[in-house]
Parts: structure tokens; sequence; C-alpha cells
């Protein structure tokens, strides 16, 4: 998300990739809180700068560099801030389009920290500015566009952190989006290291994480399921909590490569494995995630962004006949609240209307 603050235009150029303990984070936030009184006064604001064109260029970014599914959440809320329309979908045409050339780690060979000492975020979005995959005009921080903020810069030659677009580490993107009849709003995998894009398996169901772990922990699954993490989406969870410690114990048991794991939840990062998250419907309000029975069978296939599963429609009508909304450990208070407000994970996951249907913008005032 700091790559995504560069490419979108909010963050000074060359600023977002600084380890955080070097001595130019200083110097940088200087800089920041000078060029904040200046932007104040003159402008452009951060609704000048974001747009359709901006969070797709953002977008490339994420896809170019593997980066979090979490930008599946973020991009949509954000564009919806702004008054935008830019949901899971949209994301999933320009995932498709956008060539992975950085190889950071968990999928590739570096870390942050490698991206930063060949030039951080500007290598990665000259190489795709060069490849014709951003939009130059739009506008930045700087009040200079993209093109201008990179007119003298130089993609470096003797690395392998980033590479161009005409030599990609693949020519598809490190995130899919997948849909199906288990995931009609969609639902995400980031395939960046993944060998096998394909897979069938039987579930084994959870209606929480920590019972999933305490399984997993115990190894009490097998080689060929597909662990189905539900009522932890935005409205379930509440708060759509990330299945981080699961699919690590996953990973640190060897098992990676032989399970599939699919939630309405989300997932960090560092995710690895056929790992799918942001199912929607999610399971709160009754969507498909919420009728699998264990051993039912679940086609996860990221060549073609299909999830699907392999229960008839019949069946599933008769599961919803007698299906009833669980409740979570929160009955009152904020997150009761929250849960009450918030929307679907592939519109971000918002709380409030937006800036559709705003009669006055405050910054003005």
């Amino acid at each position: 998300m700091a790559c995504v603050a560069e490419a979108i235009g909010l963050a000074l150029p060359g600023t977002s990739a600084i380890p955080a303990t070097f001595k130019e984070r200083e110097k940088t936030a200087k800089l920041a809180g000078k060029s904040i009184m200046q932007l104040i006064k003159n402008g452009p604001k951060p609704r000048d700068i974001i747009t359709r064109k901006s969070l797709e260029n953002a977008t490339r970014v994420v896809a170019a560099s593997g980066g979090s599914t979490n930008a599946a959440l973020h991009l949509p809320a954000i564009a919806h801030e702004a008054g935008i329309d830019f949901d899971l979908f949209d994301l999933m045409k320009v995932f498709k389009t956008t060539p992975y050339i950085a190889s950071l780690k968990p999928s590739g060979k570096y870390v942050a920290k490698d991206l930063y000492d060949v030039g951080g975020v500007p290598v990665l979005m000259k190489a795709l500015l060069d490849g014709g995959y951003l939009h130059k005009n739009c506008i930045t921080v700087t009040g200079k566009t993209i093109a201008q903020n990179l007119k003298n810069f130089k993609f470096p030659k003797n690395q392998d952190v980033v590479q161009e677009t005409k030599n990609p580490i693949s020519k598809s993107s490190g995130v899919v989006v997948l849909k199906g009849s288990l995931a009609s709003q969609g639902a995400v995998v980031k395939i960046a290291g993944m060998e096998n894009l394909e897979f069938i398996g039987k579930a084994r169901c959870f209606d929480c994480e920590e019972d999933a772990f305490k399984a997993v922990q115990k190894k009490k699954y097998k080689v060929g399921d597909v662990i189905v993490i539900r009522y932890e989406g935005p409205r379930g969870g509440p708060g759509m909590r990330e299945m981080l410690s699961t699919t690590a114990a996953i990973y640190g048991q060897g098992m990676g490569d032989k399970v599939a794991l699919i939630t309405d939840g989300r997932f960090s990062g560092a995710t690895r494995g056929f790992c799918v998250g942001h199912i929607g419907p999610e399971a709160a309000v009754g969507g498909p995630i919420a009728l699998i029975k264990n051993g039912d069978k679940i086609h996860l296939d990221a060549n073609k962004g299909k999830i699907n599963l392999l229960v008839s429609k019949k069946e599933l009508a008769k599961r919803k006949k007698k299906w009833r909304a669980r409740k979570n450990y929160f009955q009152s208070g904020s997150l009761w609240r929250y849960t009450k407000n918030v929307g679907d994970a592939y519109k971000g996951a918002v709380t409030h209307p937006g800036a559709k249907t705003e009669t006055h913008t405050f910054s003005e005032i």
C-alpha cells in the first residue's frame, strides 16, 4: 500500500519505500510537512488527484509487484470516498492485462529494502510507464504529472529486482480475481510464485478462524482438502480479519501446495499457497460459502478465474431454506453498530454512502 500511495499520486516521489529506520525518513517527513502546507494553499487536493485513471495506475503497481490482496479492499474504498465507481471487477480488468515484473517476497527473491536500494517505487513505475501501462498525465502531489516526475529517471539496468515489461517474470498479474457459483461478488487470490493454478478438493468447514487454526495445529485435515473459513467477512467477523495464522501453519507443515484455503475473510501480503479470500456474498448474509458442507467438492481455477461449488442448484436452494444467520460475539457497542453499516467486500467494505451523496465539498468551506 506504500507503493499504491506513490503510484496513485498521493505520496512524494521516491519516498514510500524508504525503510523505517533510515535517516532519510526524517528528511522526508519535513519535506512532506512543507508540501502539505503548499497543497492546502494552492492544491491540488486529494480529489483532484484521485481519478479513475490514477486508481488504474495504482492497481497496475499492485499487480506488477505481486502486492497484497488487501489492495482489492483499499482501492475500491478510496474510490468510494472520492465518488468514483471502481470495484473488484474493475480491478480484475487491470490485473488481467498487467505483467508481473517485481521479484519480491514471499513469491520472489527480494524484500522491500532491495527495491529501495535499486531506486524504490519509481523503478516499478518507470518500467510500467515505458511499457505503456500507466496513464502518464495523472497529476500528483508535486503538481506535476507522473510522466513529468519520471522524465529524468533512468531505469537501472544492472539489477534483477524489477524487470522491464518486455521481459517480465510472467505475462500475467501476481493477483487474480475469481468468480463463480461460490462467489458471484468475486474473490481474490495471490498467484505470484504459485506453480499449480488449479485445485479440486473436498471441503473441510470451519465457522471461525480459531477453530480452523486448532484443527490445522492438530493436523486434522487431509491432502486434497479445501479448508473453508467462513463468518469472517466484513459483517461476520465483524471486521474481516486476516487469516494469516492458519495459512502460515499450513505452510509450516509443508502442506502449502497440497491443500487450498478459501474464506470470506482476508489475507496479508505474506500469504503463500492457494489461498482465496474476500469471497462474496459472505456467510453472514447467507452467501453460498455459508451453505457448504464437509465433503462438498470445490473447484478453483486461477487460469480461468473461476471458483465453483460443485453442488446442484436444487440442493443449495434446499440448504438455503434451512440456513439461519449466525450471531457473532458482538451484539452491542461499536462493533455491533459497525455490522449494521458495513457493506460488501467487493466494493471496499465501506461504512457510509461516499462522495456521490455529498452536498458540500467540506475542504472548500
